[in-house]
């Protein structure tokens, strides 16, 4: 009797669950993923954060479900990007015009630092609150560059790189020792463009005046009781408090990220039905397979990987679309050429091929995207840069200095041309120039027939020059202005596929199929990303990024973070 009466008020409790009131929660303490995994140690260090397609997913679904009647939104210190915060402020802005209660909470919107995007992203809610002890760090847009060139040349290094055209400024950190015209021209519009949105959205989420906004933009940070006498938060109150006067009794909490997986949310989609494609590549772009360095430095998109899952999503008679979502400050051009003409193919097969961009799509970013049927940005994405830099460093001074002596045997006068020992002989420099020259002739001839350009707008538009997405649309670089969901429709539509039509991740494939070798070059399981244990490349890899002897040509990172 005792078990069946626990089996009944278990079965009752379940019921009741089922039926009872919720209160979606989203902790955004440790940040977002922007996609999938690509290997053990992603999955291990990200264990902890929700997915960002998991929470729109979820965002969407609660709009029409009448159980759900409020979201409490926990802003934390861990910095997001503005296209992931405009992501967020869109699916939120959507909920709350469904009639569902909104609230942001923080215990402090920038710590004795800066805390404009994180207040952006809480002013699409209905109710803003702080803890009594934070603050309101809304002061503005800066991006701030440092130049090493001075500094270096005491070491004894000196940089040679070449660059296309006056806008690539990537590597200006360690050729010059100031910002020249282009760049700060390129800086300020890309401020200027950011600031306007988040003026325009705070504006739009307060109910405040746009000149008015920038006033307080101008007049921040703010301590909290400040900030409650200009509008900018609700009230101050702790954690509790904030539950409290949210979540009614009965209601039931459960994370976006649960409830989005949650059979309640849904049925799972049939093993036939037809189906979009959702390829995600994130971070720098090199050959190979995806995934990250052992000894750290983030992730990297493999083209082996990304072209493994988009062939097939191609190939695969069930999926009538694709979605590719590109989050990436560019890298290696002959990868990025390889990622390009999979999108091609695609296309050609006649699956419509739609680009999500996220905080960054420059560089190779762009060049992976440029292809598809369509380009959506959200309006805060560094996008375009359309152009390439290449060289060296070169120590020879430094390692002279610090009595390193350094002998070569060599057969072919060009043996030692990426030696960083010495400068580039001036055939070797007209070399560098004519694969500068190559390389960016080439991007510019496909950003042409991508977009429907002719060549001379394309290189008017190029020269290495960053656009935020709204600027990128506004010239013809991107399509639309939107997020993943919306480019999830998009694809929908392009297709002829209902609206909840499914989705699934490429390449599609059992966990355990991570601990199998791949049959050929054509197994999917070839798409998987896995740990590499080789000792040399990882550590070239990160020295090459810290500006140190490396090899080869050397790829730099220049993009800013905005916060």
């Amino acid at each position: 009797m005792d078990a069946t009466r626990t089996i009944v008020e278990t079965v009752g409790k379940l019921r009741q669950r089922r039926t009872a009131p919720l209160v979606l929660e989203l902790d955004l303490t440790e940040g977002l993923s922007e996609g999938p995994p690509a290997d053990p140690v992603t999955a291990l260090l990200s264990m902890r954060k929700a997915r960002l397609a998991e929470v729109l997913s979820g965002l969407r679904r609660a709009r029409k479900d009448p159980r759900v009647t409020a979201l409490i939104v926990k802003i934390g210190g861990n910095p997001l990007g503005l296209g992931m915060v405009q992501e967020l402020r869109t699916a939120v802005v959507k909920l709350r015009a469904a009639g569902k209660r909104t609230v942001a909470f923080a215990e402090t919107f920038g710590e004795f630092g800066a805390g404009t995007v994180p207040y952006y992203l809480a002013s699409a809610f209905e109710r803003v609150y702080l803890q009594p002890s934070g603050d309101v760090g809304l002061t503005g847009v800066a991006l701030e560059q440092r130049f090493l060139r001075d500094a270096l040349a005491k070491a004894g290094v000196q940089y040679q790189i070449g660059q296309r055209h006056e806008y690539k400024t990537a590597a200006n950190t360690y050729t010059q020792n100031h910002m020249t015209d282009a760049h700060r021209e390129s800086a300020g519009r890309i401020a200027e463009s950011v600031t306007e949105q988040i003026v325009a959205g705070v504006a739009e989420g307060r109910g405040l005046d746009p000149e008015r906004v920038r006033e307080l933009i101008d007049q921040g940070p703010f301590i909290g009781s400040e900030a409650v006498e200009a509008g900018l938060v609700d009230g101050l109150k702790y954690r509790d408090e904030v539950y409290a006067e949210t979540v009614d009794d009965g209601a039931h909490l459960l994370y976006v990220s649960r409830y989005a997986k949650s059979a309640l949310s849904g049925r799972l989609p049939h093993p036939g039905a037809a189906t979009v494609a959702l390829v995600h590549g994130n971070g720098m772009i090199r050959l190979g397979r995806s995934g990250r360095s052992p000894l750290g430095g983030g992730g990297a998109i493999g083209s082996d990987t990304i072209c493994a899952a988009l062939r097939s999503a191609r190939r695969d008679e069930k999926v009538k679309a694709i979605v590719f979502r590109v989050d990436s400050p560019g890298g290696s051009y002959v990868a990025s050429d390889a990622i390009w003409r999979e999108v091609v193919l695609a296309r050609r097969a006649g699956k419509p091929v739609i680009v999500s961009m996220g905080d960054v799509a420059a560089s190779g970013g762009y060049f992976v995207s440029m292809a598809a049927d369509v380009i959506v940005a959200q309006p805060g994405t560094l996008t375009g840069s359309i152009g390439v830099f290449g060289g060296k460093p070169v120590v020879g001074e430094l390692l002279g200095k610090l009595g390193v002596v350094t002998e070569s045997v060599a057969e072919g006068a060009n043996a030692g041309m990426f030696s960083p020992s010495t400068t580039f002989s001036d055939d070797q420099w007209e070399r560098v120039n004519a694969w500068l020259d190559r390389i960016y002739d080439d991007f510019v001839g496909k950003v042409a027939q991508g977009r429907d350009l002719t060549k001379e707008r394309a290189h008017e538009l190029a020269r290495g020059r960053v656009w935020t997405g709204a600027d990128a649309r506004a010239a013809g670089l991107a399509d639309e202005l939107g997020g993943l969901e919306d480019a999830l429709a998009l694809a929908r539509r392009r297709a002829g596929l209902p609206g909840d039509a499914p989705v699934r991740t490429y390449p599609r494939m059992h966990p355990l199929e991570r601990l199998r070798p791949p049959e050929s070059s054509e197994d999917k399981s070839a798409a998987l990303a896995r740990v590499r244990l080789e000792a040399w490349g990882p550590l070239a890899r990160m020295a090459g990024q810290l500006g140190l002897p490396a090899y080869g040509p050397l790829v730099l990172p220049g993009y800013w973070t905005i916060r």
